[in-house]
């Protein structure tokens, strides 16, 4: 596989665990809409689950990827400036993300407060996955395509 080709797969996996996390957090949202809104909504626990475990487990895969990549074809760590700044900053809470959805999923209980603890710190890593999307496209037009 080239060079190019193997820079191209970081963006293309991210992309995609991007999107499907828009869905997982709808999913989501109808337990938030149950728990704090008192309105009625069908919450697809084990889809949410599995799908939010497959997201956070690619986002934390490919900025493995993403580091391993820029360090075996660039000249250092963290060039990307924003890009590998905020993708560090995303490690700990999916870490987060992970460990509280992995303790809902397997000590069932009523709660309130934690699924929107979870909720909360799983919308903040969307948001900052969909501005990772934006710096990401500019460190590939950039260090990949050469277009400035």
């Amino acid at each position: 596989m080239t060079g190019q080709a193997m820079l191209a797969v970081h963006p293309v996996l991210q992309a995609f665990a991007t999107l499907l996390s828009l869905y997982v957090l709808w999913l989501g949202f109808q337990r938030f809409r149950v728990l704090h809104l008192n309105q009625k909504a069908t919450f697809a626990w084990k889809r949410h689950a599995a799908l939010g475990l497959a997201v956070l487990l690619l986002w934390l895969g490919g900025m493995a990827g993403g580091l391993i990549m820029a360090r075996l074809t660039w000249p250092g760590f963290l060039i990307t400036g924003d890009h590998g700044a905020v993708g560090l900053t995303m490690a700990p809470l999916i870490l987060f993300g992970l460990a509280t959805g992995w303790y809902m999923d397997r000590v069932k209980a009523k709660r309130k407060y934690l699924p929107l603890l979870h909720g909360l710190v799983n919308l903040a890593l969307v948001l900052m996955a969909l501005v990772q999307f934006w710096s990401g496209w500019q460190v590939y037009r950039m260090f990949v395509l050469g277009i400035s």
